[in-house]
């Protein structure tokens, strides 16, 4: 059965939807005349500029949210991977998706918010609604909502609780076993899975405002702890940073490292961290409560910058600086990495030989510590996720307590990644997102053909921007937008 998840895999994160990512992510930046420099500062000023309300969460809010889906263990071990497989270079090519992947990021979130809608008294939305609403083939939408709620609702749940269950271990051993049904758990995990169902239950039964509010205090301590940590080491070696810099920037185009491998890998692990144009953002983005669809799309795109630029380059120069790592088929000496290639590239090992490198005993404890909030946080994520398009599924078909069923199965399956492997799931969970980013792209570049909702957003944006107006407004049937039901509802009232 692995084996023929891994062969489906190859296929569906294959080199063509890596540079289908990185094509979409340049096409926009054109369109959109490099929204993600030009208003930069305009992202900045956007992100405590909207309050919640009863209905909606606030752009910081919003902001939290999609960020707790983006910063996950891949942003400890998928950098890793990167340099492990890629070389230094992919580091190089990480920069570039993100980069373009925040024109990307711009125009799904601001979809998300053209044509969201209100739903028992909050704002929902994401790809499946704006796939029916803008380019009206509701088949389309029904196939990525339910991928969806399948991949990040029941599969990749169990992954990211897996690494809770090891970061526990990394940090106070095994503890012994218990022998169960499902095989020995130590007494480490369990106590840890316990926990953990508990704390999610707690806050997913809460709905999407406790979750904000959770978000909105834990993303921000934990971007900002791990960054700390990260300019603390750079500091201490501050002569080798000039090196690192330039090993980066020529390791990306050296036939030595394979330029194919260092774009492939970075490319591949730079979109998996950022999420940009797999769908993820557009439904934290619709939930936002904001005057204008174009200001969270531009805080959606700052995201991909915090994701990438700020905490996976955090990861990238901890690892490259203290010399820990290895590339794989390269020789050691070649390669400049201190590690054996008996330690798993694929793994948090070298952000953790990193740290215990300066930190000592105190390295493992903090990869351990932010291992488990980067790996919650990414559960809350999954399951507003997963929630919102079981919210999309119910307009069309009910079923009793489709929402609770949700939390259950969900909460079942943290519990069982907690204390055992989850390698299948994680492959069936990678087919999963690779589908929804097939989906998401494509229908995003089909409704560019169709009518370019986004950027009559984003144009329309900009000219009230010029005019200094104290309040924007946004009135899609003037724009010549369809089925942008929500606002046009609140400018007749």
């Amino acid at each position: 059965m692995q084996e023929i998840v891994n062969q489906i895999n190859s296929y569906v994160w294959s080199s063509a939807l890596i540079y289908l990512c990185l094509a979409a992510g340049l096409f926009f930046s054109i369109l959109t005349r490099f929204v993600q420099v030009r208003l930069f500062r305009e992202m900045i000023n956007l992100l405590f500029s909207s309050k919640e309300s009863e209905r909606g969460i606030s752009s910081f809010q919003a902001l939290s949210v999609s960020l707790s889906g983006r910063v996950g263990t891949g942003n400890i071990a998928g950098v890793a991977a990167a340099i492990g497989f890629g070389g230094p270079g992919a580091v190089f090519w990480m920069w570039v998706v993100a980069f373009l992947g925040a024109a990307t990021a711009y125009v799904e979130s601001a979809l998300g918010q053209i044509y969201k809608e209100e739903d028992e008294g909050q704002y929902r939305g994401g790809p499946a609604y704006y796939i029916e609403k803008a380019m009206g083939q509701k088949w389309y939408a029904w196939v990525f909502a339910i991928t969806t709620i399948i991949a990040v609702g029941l599969l990749l749940p169990t992954v990211q609780s897996n690494s809770i269950g090891n970061a526990a271990e990394l940090a106070f051993g095994g503890s012994g076993e218990l022998v169960t049904s499902i095989g020995s758990v130590s007494y480490t995990k369990l106590v840890t899975a316990v926990i953990v169902v508990a704390i999610l239950g707690v806050i997913i039964f809460g709905g999407v405002k406790r979750i904000a509010h959770v978000t909105q205090v834990v993303v921000p301590f934990m971007a900002l702890g791990y960054v700390t940590m990260a300019v603390g080491i750079i500091v201490m070696h501050i002569s080798d940073l000039p090196g690192i810099i330039a090993l980066i920037v020529t390791d990306a185009f050296t036939p030595m490292a394979g330029v194919g491998a260092a774009i492939g890998w970075g490319v591949k692990r730079g979109v998996y961290s950022n999420e940009a144009g797999q769908g993820t953002g557009p439904h934290a983005a619709a939930a936002s409560e904001v005057q204008h669809p174009a200001q969270q799309g531009l805080v959606q795109a700052f995201s991909v910058y915090v994701d990438t630029l700020f905490v996976c380059s955090a990861t990238a120069f901890m690892i490259l600086i203290t010399n820990q790592y290895y590339i794989t088929g390269v020789e050691s000496a070649v390669s400049g990495g201190l590690l054996a290639s008996d330690v798993q590239a694929n793994s948090p090992a070298f952000t953790q030989y990193a740290l215990e490198s300066v930190m000592g005993g105190f390295g493992k404890i903090f990869v351990a510590v932010a291992l488990f909030f980067f790996a919650f946080t990414t559960l809350l994520a999954y399951y507003y996720i997963a929630e919102t398009n079981v919210a999309y599924i119910r307009r069309t078909f009910r079923f009793p307590h489709e929402i609770k069923i949700l939390k259950i199965l969900l909460l079942g399956s943290v519990f069982y990644g907690t204390v055992r492997t989850a390698d299948l799931a994680w492959g069936l969970g990678d087919i999963g997102v690779g589908v929804m980013a097939w989906l998401n792209i494509v229908g995003i570049l089909i409704l560019f053909i169709m009518g370019k909702p986004a950027l009559k957003a984003l144009k329309d944006y900009e000219a009230q921007r010029k005019a200094g107006v104290e309040r924007y407004t946004f009135d899609p049937d003037a724009l010549g937008i369809k089925n942008a039901d929500f606002w046009t509802k609140r400018n007749n009232n």
